[in-house]
């Protein structure tokens, strides 16, 4: 297995952290992490690169404001101003990189900047993957209200909760959620630029960032990429209600249901999920 390479590469006006194995494979995954605190494209997709690596060239960026990309000084307000910042950032970055269409991979909302990047740039997708996708009108959950407003108050107790919803089952992200969640709470509450801009991007009332993210039907039932759902039947923060919504309205469209499992199915359920993924990025069939 090749080894991870990691740069920060200018993208417009914003430096860049990208994480990258397999270059040079024929194919190339843009992995799109989510939005939890503290959160970056590593740590979300770190099983996912070094599984897919032997046949795809693998991409996980930072998004602007995540992780060690870097944070705008005048901070946008709400998701919907991220996205347009967001949307910037993966086209400078797969020119930079000379990736002129790239398989899409997205978690959460990863996986509405996904569907939004296909909207706006089918001639640079072949195919989408989208776990736990936010995107499509629902209301809001407790739990993904709660995370998106964590720096309120945070605390290493509400870090470990936030982990909780992630996971069915404890002992997949190694059983003690307490010392698992000291390690989050510090890499999340360390650094100042980070927590301004997450605060920036979910001001509440934070059902309106649903709704700005929603697409049109008419939208997604012209897209005609091929689309793998993934979701967790058990998902407490993004709900299965999302990927059955989008079932219903893309065309070229297939979807897999993980049963005792939540929102981090790359996590929970690696293997499947990686061998699912790689068997739906290769196949003819649509």
């Amino acid at each position: 297995m090749s080894e991870v390479t990691n740069a920060v590469i200018r993208t417009g006006d914003y430096e860049t952290y990208l994480n990258r194995l397999g270059e040079g494979q024929a194919e190339a995954i843009l992995f799109l992490h989510g939005s939890g605190p503290g959160t970056t494209a590593w740590a979300t997709w770190q099983y996912a690169l070094a599984a897919l690596a032997e046949e795809f060239d693998c991409l996980a960026p930072d998004l602007i404001g995540f992780g060690q990309s870097e944070h705008p000084e005048d901070l946008p307000q709400g998701a919907a101003a991220w996205f347009e910042l967001w949307m910037n950032q993966l086209s400078e970055l797969l020119d930079d990189r000379g990736l002129s269409k790239v398989h899409l991979v997205g978690n959460s909302i990863g996986g509405a900047l996904s569907l939004h990047f296909l909207h706006r740039h089918p001639e640079r997708v072949e195919r989408v993957v989208l776990t736990g996708t936010v995107g499509t009108p629902h209301q809001i959950t407790n739990q993904l209200d709660e995370a998106w407003g964590f720096y309120e108050a945070p605390s290493p107790e509400r870090m470990a909760e936030v982990i909780r919803w992630c996971v069915y089952d404890p002992a997949i992200v190694g059983g003690d959620l307490d010392a698992r969640a000291e390690m989050s709470f510090e890499a999340a509450t360390k650094d100042e630029k980070g927590r301004r801009s997450f605060a920036a991007m979910f001001p509440a009332p934070r059902q309106q960032h649903i709704d700005d993210l929603v697409l049109p039907d008419l939208v997604l039932q012209g897209m005609n990429h091929p689309v793998l759902l993934v979701h967790g039947r058990d998902d407490v923060i993004i709900p299965l209600e999302t990927s059955l919504y989008l079932l219903a309205r893309l065309t070229e469209v297939q979807m897999h249901v993980f049963g005792q499992c939540r929102h981090w199915v790359m996590i929970e359920y690696r293997d499947a999920f990686n061998e699912l993924v790689s068997d739906f990025l290769t196949s003819k069939e649509t």
